[in-house]
């Protein structure tokens, strides 16, 4: 976990909450490591290209919607995504563009441990048995 937090601030991402320095009070020389965010995060970035199994963030800025959704389709794994957004018509056309196993629509979704379309690993086999994607709408009132 750590060494993907050095190459993240080698390779030029903005480390903007370093959880390197996290302690647990009582088990003080334990293994932990803290929630931590990177910034400006590039496509080429190793933890961008990589599933990090472990509290890193990484944000990736992109130009326009189009951008985002050909960046979203074309990572290796898939596993989930999330939109923001007070337009229900862009909620639904994101939600049906998006390849990935999990759509969020104006909810932090965690990854869950299965892509229907990609190369998540070991559960590649899912994708023989399902091809539903899952997906979470919270709606606000403005």
């Amino acid at each position: 976990m750590l060494g993907y937090i050095d190459s993240g601030e080698a390779q030029g991402a903005n480390l903007r909450v370093d959880g390197r320095s996290f302690s647990v009070q009582g088990h003080e020389k334990g293994y932990f490591v803290g929630p931590t965010l990177f910034d400006n995060v590039t496509p080429e970035m190793t933890i961008y290209k990589e599933e990090i199994f472990g509290p890193v963030l990484s944000v990736v800025r992109v130009a326009d919607y189009a951008s985002a959704v050909d960046l979203i389709n074309r990572h290796e794994y898939g596993n989930g995504s999330a939109i923001f957004t007070r337009d229900g018509g862009c909620a639904r056309r994101f939600c049906e563009e998006v390849q990935a196993g999990m759509v969020g629509v104006n909810v932090p979704i965690p990854v869950r441990w299965r892509s229907t379309v990609s190369a998540a690993g070991s559960a590649r086999f899912l994708a023989h048995s399902t091809c539903t994607v899952t997906t979470a709408c919270v709606s606000t009132p403005e």
